[in-house]
């Protein structure tokens, strides 16, 4: 959801360095992100002397990380009492609004003019060859069409649609002739009891860049509100979306230009959205979105 925001900066500075600090589990996704330059996982190198660090966190630490390294300049929100180490402090949005544009108020307010809210990554044949690669040694005939299913889900078990759903699911899309490719990460196993699904099993087998290659082969994916769904959307692959306690509102899936509008489905409940990690109730919001749905969903797209 940072990908406009990095976009909006990238054009407005087009002969200057940018390199991104993320986190190892993310940091192949940056590689695939046209106008960066390097990306770092580590502390900041020493031999490298930065001009600005865009904070696009709120966290007091990356702000603290950012002032010990000596950068000049630390761009970021007011939040989590770091004001004091900011050059330039931003005040957040005073409406509701998507992240994506959270973050280009962000950068708008620093005097990057804004672009449009359409996220974008380039695979490139590397990364396709090796997910085609991972999909026959799964068991694919490289001719049946696929559409994969991500399960899981981050922060709680709430924004999980039923793994006997996503079981479901798969069966029925069998019946048209579709095979199911699950993905995720290792964390996200438990998630599929999907794991007795007639599909094929790549949880767990996948970093962003194989996952890059896996979804490119795919003709949609349906996920939980999830990291995987941002991901394909802006490789461009149709989303069906499943959102119970989120806000779809904040985080639906964004269009890559030229795509195919995500498909977002809902139930609704008294007390949805409720952000809640967990459900203290009867999980209605999520299990009252039905097979039928998501397979009609699917078929549309």
């Amino acid at each position: 959801m940072a990908l406009p925001a990095m976009a909006d900066v990238r054009r407005a500075l087009p002969r200057t360095a940018i390199d991104a600090f993320a986190r190892p589990s993310v940091a192949p996704l940056f590689r695939l992100v046209e106008g960066v330059r390097e990306v770092v996982t580590g502390s900041v190198p020493g031999d490298r002397q930065y001009g600005a660090a865009l904070l696009l966190t709120n966290s007091f630490q990356t702000a603290w990380t950012a002032w010990r390294a000596r950068v000049p300049e630390r761009w970021g929100y007011r939040a989590d009492w770091r004001s004091a180490l900011l050059t330039r402090a931003v005040s957040k949005p005073a409406d509701t609004v998507h992240q994506a544009a959270y973050y280009q108020h962000l950068t708008r307010s620093l005097g990057f003019p804004s672009g449009s809210l359409e996220p974008t990554i380039e695979a490139g044949e590397a990364e396709r060859a090796s997910g085609r690669q991972l999909l026959m040694e799964a068991g694919w005939d490289a001719r049946a069409p696929l559409v994969a299913l991500a399960p899981g889900a981050a922060y709680g078990g709430a924004k999980k649609w039923p793994a006997a759903s996503f079981a479901a699911l798969a069966s029925a899309l069998a019946d048209d002739g579709v095979r199911s490719v699950l993905v995720g990460s290792a964390a996200d196993a438990a998630a599929a009891g999907a794991r007795g699904v007639t599909g094929l099993d790549l949880i767990g087998r996948t970093d962003l860049s194989a996952l890059a290659g896996v979804l490119l082969q795919c003709r949609a994916l349906v996920s939980n509100d999830s990291g995987a769904m941002h991901f394909a959307s802006a490789l461009g692959v149709p989303v069906v979306a499943l959102f119970g306690p989120t806000d779809e509102r904040v985080t639906r899936p964004l269009a890559r230009r030229g795509g195919r509008d995500p498909v977002v489905l809902t139930h609704d409940t008294w007390c949805r959205p409720c952000l809640l990690r967990e459900c203290p109730l009867r999980h209605r919001c999520m299990r009252g979105i039905t097979v039928a749905e998501v397979r009609d969903a699917v078929l549309r797209i």
